[in-house]
Formats: C-alpha cells, sequence, structure tokens
C-alpha cells in the first residue's frame, strides 16, 4: 500500500517535536504535541519538552488523563513534568537520549533519574520509548480530530539521531520506537533533517543559493547537546548533487550549559549582596536566567532583564529576592566564553580530573564552543585526507590545519540568537584569513529537524526530491587477536578489521571476500568492536595493526550460536563476514558458514564491561 503521509520525529535531548507531510495535498506542517501543561491542565504546544516526571503514589491520585488514556502510564511527560520536576529533581528524567549513547552505562538499566534514591526509576531506553510513545499518541489524537482516520502503519515514519551517534545509540533508538508502537522507523541524521527543511523552506531557490565547490557546515547547538556535519556541493552531469562528507564528535554541551552558567554569575553577585539561595531557589534561578536571556538576545536595545526568586513556602515572611541579568554579563558568559574568539590552533582540553570522581553523563570539560568546531574542521581535514575521492571532492578548501566551510546551516535554539549566529560567523571568517563565511538564512532552529525528517520521508516513497549522499558515518572494525607466541609482560596488539568502510550505502551489503575466521560452536563468541569517524580512506578487509591506538572502541559484539549438527560443541567452523546496511538505516553483521547456508547475527551488546 502506497503511504498516505511521511511522519518526521524529532527526539531531542531536551524537546521533541513532530511533523507532517500530507501526500495528497504534499503540505508539511508542524502536528502540535498534546501534553499536561499545568496541574489538571492539558494543552497542545509545537514541541513536547523531553521530561518525565515520576509521581510520588501519593502525590497527584488517579494521575492526569490524556485524551488517549485514562491516565499517564505512572509518569508525566512534557511541559508540567519539567516545570514541576525542577521543584522535585530526585524525581525528575531528563537527557535521557544523552544517557541512551553513554557508553559506560547500560541503557536498559532502571537508572534514572541518575543519584535519585527512589525505587520507581527508568531506564534511558524505556524513557525514550515513553517519550516516542506519547509523540506517536498525539500525533494520531491530533490527526484523528482534523477527521483523518489514519493509523501508523499508513505512513512512513523517520525518526532522526544524531550524526554523532553510534551504531549502539542508533539501534537501540530504534528498538525503542518499534516498542513504542512506530514499526520499523528510517534513521536520518539530524544536520541533514535541518538541511531538507533548509530547501524546502527556500524552494527551487535553494539551487541559486549553493554551488558546486561549496562546502556546508551544519552547525547545530541545542540544549544539551552540540552535532556538526560538513555536506559537499558537487556537480555530477550538469545537476546538483550532495555529500555529507564528515560528522562529528558526540559533545554534551548546549544552551543548559549556558543557562547554568548565568545562574552562577547571578548568584555570585546575589551572595556580594548578602543574600544567599537555597538549593531549591538556585533551580527556580536557573529557569528565570533562561527566559531572561531570550528577552535579552531578542530586543538588543534592553540594557537589562529582572529576575524574581521565589522563597518556598507560604509564610508572611517569605519573600521574593529580585535581582536582574545585565546585557554585560549575558555577553560575557555566553558571547566571550561559550563562544570565544579563539584560534584555529585552540582545540578543547581536557580539564585535570581527580582519581576519584561522581560517576555521571560524560559532559564536555571544555565548555568553548568555538575550540569544539576548530577540533571538528580539524578532524574533517583529517577523514577528507584519508580518501583520495574526498579530497578532490573538497578541492582547494582543504588548508594546513582544517577544512574550512563556504557556508553555514545554523540550527538548534541556540542559534535563534542573532549574537550568537554573528560571533559564529565572525569566528569562522578569522579562521578563513578574514574572508567571510555566509550564512545560509531561512532556517527554523526549533522545528527544522521534524520537518525536514518529513520531507525526507517523502522523499523516499516517491522517489523524487534531493537525496544527500551519506550512508554510514563511521567506518566500523572487529578486533582480531594478535597470533604470536607469549611474552612474559606484554600483551600483543588487538589489529582491527575493516567490516564497514566510512559511506557504505543504505540498502546495501558486502562481505569480506578471500579470508575465512574461525568460529566457535555451541557457545556465545564475544567480539570487540571498534569504529572511526576520521578514516574514511579505509575498504572493506583492510587491517589495522593497533586498534587500541588508531580507533575508537564502540561496543561488544554478542553471537549465541547452538552447535552444528554432526559437529560437537566448542568445534571451530570457517565463516566469512557479511555486513549490511538496511535501507531503515542500521548495521547488521553477520556469520556467514563456508561449507552450508547457516548464518548467525552478530548483536550489539553494552560498550561497557
Amino acid at each position: 500500500m502506497t503511504a498516505r503521509f511521511s511522519l518526521g520525529i524529532d527526539l531531542g535531548t531536551s524537546n521533541s517535536a513532530i511533523a507532517l507531510t500530507d501526500m495528497e495535498s504534499d503540505h508539511t506542517q508542524i502536528v502540535e504535541v498534546a501534553q499536561i501543561v499545568g496541574q489538571s491542565q492539558l494543552g497542545a504546544r509545537p514541541t513536547l519538552a523531553s521530561a518525565l516526571y515520576i509521581p510520588h503514589p501519593d502525590e497527584f491520585p488517579g494521575g492526569f488523563a490524556l485524551p488517549w488514556s485514562e491516565a499517564a502510564e505512572g509518569s508525566i511527560i512534557g511541559q508540567f513534568a519539567r516545570d514541576h520536576g525542577a521543584l522535585v529533581p530526585d524525581r525528575l528524567v531528563a537527557s535521557a537520549k544523552s544517557w541512551l549513547s553513554n557508553p559506560h552505562i547500560d541503557p536498559r538499566q532502571s537508572l534514572l533519574p541518575w543519584g535519585s534514591e527512589i525505587k520507581e526509576k527508568l531506564s534511558p531506553y524505556e524513557a525514550s520509548r515513553r517519550y516516542l510513545q506519547h509523540l506517536k499518541n498525539a500525533f494520531l489524537h491530533a490527526e484523528h480530530a482534523e477527521g483523518r482516520k489514519w493509523e501508523i502503519g499508513d505512513g512512513q515514519i523517520v525518526l532522526t539521531v544524531p550524526a554523532s551517534f553510534d551504531e549502539v545509540a542508533r539501534s537501540l533508538t530504534a528498538e525503542a520506537a518499534k516498542a513504542a508502537g512506530l514499526g520499523d522507523v528510517t534513521l536520518l541524521e539530524e544536520p541533514q533533517a535541518a538541511f531538507y527543511a533548509w530547501t524546502e523552506q527556500t524552494g527551487k531557490a535553494w539551487h541559486d543559493l549553493v554551488a558546486p565547490g561549496d562546502i556546508i557546515f551544519v552547525c547545530d547547538v541545542g540544549g544539551g547537546t552540540a552535532d556538526f556535519s560538513l555536506i559537499a556541493v558537487t556537480d555530477v552531469d550538469g545537476n546538483l548533487e550532495l555529500e555529507r562528507i564528515s560528522v562529528g564528535e558526540h559533545i554534551l554541551l548546549g544552551g543548559d550549559n549556558m543557562d547554568l552558567a548565568l545562574a552562577y554569575a547571578v548568584r555570585a553577585k546575589l551572595e556580594a549582596e548578602g543574600k544567599t539561595l537555597d538549593a531549591w531557589q538556585f533551580l527556580a534561578l536557573v529557569h528565570g536566567v533562561s527566559k531572561a536571556k531570550i528577552l535579552l538576545f531578542e530586543d538588543d536595545k534592553l540594557k537589562e532583564a529582572p529576575l524574581a526568586v521565589p522563597s518556598r513556602g507560604s509564610s508572611l515572611m517569605a519573600t521574593t529576592i529580585s535581582s536582574s541579568l545585565e546585557r554585560a554579563v549575558l555577553e560575557a558568559v555566553v558571547l566571550d566564553g561559550f563562544f570565544a574568539k579563539t584560534a584555529i590552533e585552540d582545540v578543547p582540553k581536557e580539564g585535570r580530573r581527580g582519581g576519584l570522581q561522581e560517576f555521571g553523563l560524560p559532559y564536555a570539560a571544555d565548555p568553548v564552543v568555538s575550540k569544539h568546531i576548530a577540533r571538528f574542521l580539524g578532524r574533517s581535514l583529517q577523514n577528507v585526507k584519508s580518501s583520495e575521492k574526498l579530497t578532490a571532492l573538497v578541492g582547494d578548501r582543504a588548508g594546513k590545519v582544517a577544512l574550512m566551510p563556504t557556508a553555514v546551516l545554523f540550527n538548534g535554539g541556540v542559534f535563534k540568537a542573532a549574537p550568537i549566529r554573528a560571533r559564529v560567523l565572525d569566528l569562522l571568517a578569522s579562521w578563513n584569513n578574514g574572508e567571510p563565511i555566509r550564512a545560509l538564512e531561512g532556517f527554523e532552529p526549533d522545528l527544522a529537524v521534524a520537518r525536514g525528517a518529513a520531507i525526507y520521508g517523502r522523499h523516499r516513497v516517491t522517489g523524487k526530491g534531493m537525496r544527500i549522499k551519506a550512508g554510514a558515518a563511521r567506518s566500523y572494525y572487529i578486533g582480531l587477536e594478535t597470533s604470536m607466541p607469549a611474552i612474559p609482560g606484554y600483551n600483543p596488539p588487538v589489529k582491527a578489521l575493516c567490516v564497514v568502510p566510512q559511506g557504505m550505502q543504505e540498502g546495501t551489503d558486502l562481505v569480506i571476500e578471500g579470508r575465512e575466521f574461525g568460529l566457535v560452536t555451541g557457545r556465545t563468541a564475544d567480539f570487540r568492536f571498534f569504529s572511526s569517524p576520521v578514516r574514511s580512506g579505509d575498504s572493506k578487509g583492510e587491517v589495522l595493526a593497533d586498534a587500541e591506538r588508531e580507533l575508537e572502541e564502540t561496543s561488544l559484539l554478542e553471537i549465541e550460536i547452538p552447535p552444528l549438527d554432526d559437529f560437537p560443541a566448542g568445534q571451530v567452523v570457517p565463516v566469512r563476514i557479511n555486513a549490511v546496511v538496511t535501507e531503515l538505516g542500521t548495521l547488521e553483521l553477520w556469520m556467514e558458514h563456508v561449507n552450508s547456508d547457516r548464518r548467525w547475527k552478530v548483536e550489539f551488546q553494552v560498550r561497557t564491561e
């Protein structure tokens, strides 16, 4: 059956959104999400706060009814969850998306809210599933209210993920979507989705706004994360084509960090005036400076924005602490702090860390976004130089230190602020010998990712429209134990076999030819899995001498292998490795028996040992 609609879902760290393209009218729109917005108050908003509150059993008797159910699933999701949870943080689940991609925890374990002592914890996977289920139900409710009796199976569902997500996080996100009732979703990188939205926003004019030889820097800084990609524009037989040539690291750095830094600055001023804040009041201050920051960035005539920090309790003696956020402080903290005018050689430095520290999310140690951009452009140069094809593609944009873009597409809530966009453009120009880097106008920082995902889904269904050539964002490798005599005190390096080259396209597969591997049957087999975003020149079957030195260890791979008929348990059988990048954008690895049609799928496991 032909899809009747395309649904784009942006499962964000701080906020989520959904967009719909009606195949009949070819119109794309943001779908407002019904959610609890206040106590006993239901409303619809363009975004869903990616926040989940776990109420105490006696806190809200009967729960909160939603249009599609009598009561929420033991939790509250959305705006009220975030607002109320700020007052009771040990019951607030936030940043589940970042926890889902944390390499040091099991995303299926119930550990959120992190550091809380409550018994009703949820796993990052389960929190993600609930967000997606809420978005699905809100979409169906909104469409049924409009008289369209659609079901999820009637459409093409596209779910976005950060370009920096590794294969484990991508697989878990797709699995959570399926468990939420969305079926087999197609995964799309968020920067690509933002670019699709921009082309739709500008219409046919986008062909005149970019040209062959352009390298577009998609710079996405949201509430909790920063995500970077480079897209090259080429001319193939007179037609413009686009190819994603580099992706950045997963950086936990965004607008939330800026709000926290501003709150610390205001608290220091209050303490200098002899006023102290307790932990609850400081949380209220963080929310207050976030709103004040927006006011100041939106109106450049304002010198300051007022702040009111309430005192807890209803006593007649309870007072409100008044203060303000001055523009000078805002600019010093956000512009000169997070977006400082650094040199292209200045990259993030790891701060000194104690031998023992609190365990939590791997936040960026260096808060200067400018340095992370410089590191990304430097690593992008390293990536393209490892491939003759990409080197030819970028031409003279490949400098000595970094790969410089010719245009920038901003995305993410942080870039609603014009002064921050201007600072990034000034920064890039200073790295480009004073030559300006142009900004692509017409972006929509909060909603572009969802809108672009819906547009991409339409392209997939109809086979029409521009498509960005992307494929696997990283190259992937399986560890090989080095065969050599044992030497006391020496551990031989682990070699790495390239099983998925960077750029391997969706809907393709490959077999490592000319090599057979011994697989032990009758027991569970474990494999070490590595990846790299900067080795675009590696081809399938290539072996690297030292995996731990040259690559990033991504996950543990596991196969549960039953014994073959007529072979005793523990028998080693010859196999070939078959890698598949599915049409949906997920990676599958198979071990194929050389002497029969038997094969075993390699499953991605938790990355920590």
